[in-house]
């Protein structure tokens, strides 16, 4: 499926507000609601848009702490990427991980309730040996800007 700029509007408009009636969608996007559905529902068999969800605000639920961690491994074999991935994804608060170019070979973002907490997962890890030759961990104090949208149509002008 080739998206052409409307497409790439309507999921620009749906990442910002995924509860958006379909009427008020097609307004937006300039079409009629009928083309407007059969759109969204297009985009969604082909795998364009992967499900919905509700952002929430985790300051209201009580103290946490962020964590991104640089993350060194001792070997780089496929295998070794393999195993410490198997186990970063059983880890909950591990909610992004990102293999990355440079002095290091992941970038990892945790929300723990706690520095303990945090401190506990990384001997956890550590101890299964599940190849982390080091590892840096920078504390968040302040997330003055965060997006949750893809500036898509400054991505793909179409």
């Amino acid at each position: 499926m080739k998206l052409d700029r409307i497409d790439i509007k309507i999921l620009y408009e749906l990442q910002k507000n995924g509860r958006i009636t379909n009427v008020e969608l097609a307004e937006l996007v300039n079409l009629s609601p009928s083309p407007c559905l059969m759109r969204v529902k297009k985009l969604q068999s082909e795998g364009y848009i992967e499900g919905y969800s509700a952002q929430i605000n985790v300051g209201k639920l009580g103290q946490t702490l962020t964590v991104f961690t640089e993350i060194t491994l001792k070997n780089h074999r496929q295998i070794d990427f393999a195993r410490f991935l198997a186990a970063i994804d059983k880890v909950d608060q591990v909610i992004e991980c990102h293999l990355v170019s440079g002095g290091y070979d992941y970038l990892l973002k945790f929300v723990t309730a706690g520095i303990g907490e945090y401190q506990t997962i990384m001997e956890r890890l550590t101890d299964m040996d599940v190849g982390i030759d080091k590892y840096f961990s920078f504390v968040v104090l302040k997330s003055p800007i965060v997006k949750a949208h893809m500036p898509l149509t400054s991505l793909f002008r179409v």
